[in-house]
């Protein structure tokens, strides 16, 4: 017979959030079979865990109560806190392994389940290699939290969060804003900034508290109503699913029914501050429920809309260069939180289809029309997304929301302008560190303003010899204008200078190139192009594994 076949077996057994009907059959039957049965606990002695399984105890189990040392308070270990923990979590495992040494089966119980935030994991983690081991998974406090409430966690393509509240009230906050769905664990004196975090990433509405699920002390409430000094440790806050709010399709109510019709309205007419040489707004698609109707023949204007008594808001996101992962944590709440997203197609689409969400797509030339929707749906109450790629205040909608904001009937809706990653900085990442000096960013679009404007400002900054980030360099109908603005930087640069050809960053088509001033190719940029015209310090180096990276140095020669 083999060593470890005379050795015990080690068990971490869940036992549920606290009811001991919630225990699992094979949780009792462990327990049953057990010669020893360890549990922790603090100083005072009793145990969560003990007293859960108390009635499948018998006199004849070798109890084991593995007593912490700490639990929050400070220690004069050598070692500080996590010293003294580490000591103990030794000292509790040799203590186990001489039973199992002798033989014996070790059941280490544990509230919850043993592998969530569970004392059992540190016994797991030193002996689990050296005995056969066996995990019962137990019900955890989360799903308990969730049944006492009636509200399902996730649903659909929501992702739920799973934070302890002991990390730092910014990192909080910015997951939070930055998931569906969230479950804060380990409250107590964590709650004032988990309260804070909550306020903060604007989930505090949607939040609720849950302390002690199923247990006796049992308390439900909204988070927002706890009083900080009545919270225990054990004790959660939720934020549930948003599509589980939702009215299921075909249960709409007749005033969801007449908003989704006066917004489809809003959508389809061209707002009457739109000039007559601006290109009509291509038709809008909206995503609303089922139970929509068509639009009346003769809409309301933006003025004759009724305010709502409580106004939404709107919201100018930056979706940065491209998908997913460019977009802040901040900026990704938006986006879920929103009721309406507003904004050119091409960018609509990088945002997840959510339930309940009404999407307001047009053309790309519409800018003005799009602020004026945007504002007159959070006019009615409706929370407000205008979605834009890049940073929206650089070259777009943070400029045009605010300029129609700014003007009657709108002064009063709130709006506020978060930030993304620039194609400027993405395509400099891509290259190295063009940018790691001065620099200037310039549209060498003329649709806005004239080209004379543009070259003056071409000029002045190549002869601060400033790197230059251009943007919107060329299209279909603009062919000329890299060609003389080329001209125009050898005016001021040496033909080698490095300019970096930067293209779709971020997307299925990316590619990044350097070449010389002198060799820019006009037929190889469009609008999907970004240039970076390097200064007299700029450095291209091809580097020992073969790429190439540009550069600007930080420190500027003098004289």
């Amino acid at each position: 017979m083999s060593e470890q076949q005379l050795t015990g077996r080690l068990y971490g057994v869940g036992l549920g959030p606290g009811d001991p009907s919630l225990m699992t059959v094979r949780a009792v039957e462990v327990i049953a079979e057990a010669d020893v049965i360890a549990y922790h606990s603090a100083r005072h002695g009793r145990s969560i865990a003990r007293s859960i399984a108390a009635k499948h105890l018998r006199a004849d189990h070798i109890e084991e109560a593995l007593i912490y040392p700490v639990t929050t308070e400070s220690t004069d270990h050598p070692g500080g806190y996590r010293g003294a923990l580490d000591e103990f979590y030794e000292t509790a495992a040799a203590r186990l392994a001489v039973h199992l040494d002798a033989g014996r089966t070790v059941a280490v119980i544990s509230e919850g389940d043993p592998l969530f935030y569970g004392s059992y994991q540190h016994m797991h983690k030193r002996l689990a290699h050296r005995y056969p081991t066996e995990v019962i998974p137990g019900v955890t406090s989360i799903s308990a939290a969730a049944a006492r409430l009636g509200k399902p966690l996730a649903e659909a393509d929501e992702v739920l969060t799973i934070l302890p509240g002991t990390l730092p009230e910014e990192e909080l906050t910015a997951r939070l804003t930055s998931t569906d769905t969230a479950v804060v664990m380990k409250l107590g004196r964590t709650f004032p900034t988990v309260r804070r975090a909550m306020e903060r990433a604007g989930r505090l509405p949607e939040a609720h508290y849950v302390e002690r699920a199923t247990m006796s002390g049992e308390r439900t409430e909204r988070l927002a109503d706890i009083d900080a000094e009545t919270v225990p440790y054990f004790s959660v806050s939720v934020v549930p699913s948003r599509i589980a709010d939702l009215p299921p399709a075909g249960t709409a109510t007749a005033t969801a029914e007449a908003e989704t019709t006066a917004e489809a309205e809003a959508t389809a007419t061209t707002p009457a501050t739109a000039t007559a040489t601006a290109p009509a707004p291509a038709s809008a698609t909206t995503t609303a429920p089922a139970t929509a109707t068509a639009p009346a023949d003769a809409p309301p204007g933006p003025a004759e809309v009724e305010p709502s008594p409580h106004p939404g808001e709107v919201v100018v996101v930056g979706t940065g260069p491209a998908g997913p992962l460019w977009l802040t944590p901040e900026s990704r709440g938006a986006l879920a939180a929103a009721e309406d997203l507003v904004g050119y197609t091409t960018y609509l689409d990088r945002v997840p289809l959510r339930p309940g969400q009404r999407r307001h797509a047009s053309d790309n030339k519409v800018e003005s029309e799009r602020a004026e929707l945007a504002l007159d749906l959070a006019r009615r109450g409706r929370r407000v997304a205008v979605v834009s790629g890049g940073d929206p205040g650089v070259f777009a909608m943070a400029t045009a929301v605010l300029e129609v904001a700014c003007q009657d009937p709108y002064r009063a809706i709130p709006v506020r302008v978060l930030p993304g990653v620039t194609a400027a900085n993405a395509a400099a990442a891509r290259a190295g560190a063009p940018l790691g000096h001065d620099y200037a960013v310039i549209s060498l679009s003329d649709r806005l303003k004239p080209w004379e404007v543009i070259a003056e400002r071409l000029h002045a900054a190549a002869g601060a010899d400033l790197v230059l980030a251009l943007y919107n360099p060329g299209s279909r109908s603009r062919t000329w204008q890299v060609g003389k603005t080329r001209e125009l930087l050898l005016e001021h640069r040496a033909p080698d200078t490095p300019v970096i050809l930067a293209r779709d960053i971020g997307g299925p088509e990316e590619s990044v190139r350097t070449v010389r001033l002198a060799d820019l190719d006009p037929t190889q940029v469009d609008m999907r192009t970004l240039l970076i015209i390097g200064s007299s310090q700029t450095q291209a180096v091809r580097r020992d594994n073969g790429t190439e990276v540009v550069w600007t140095p930080r420190r500027y020669p003098e004289g």
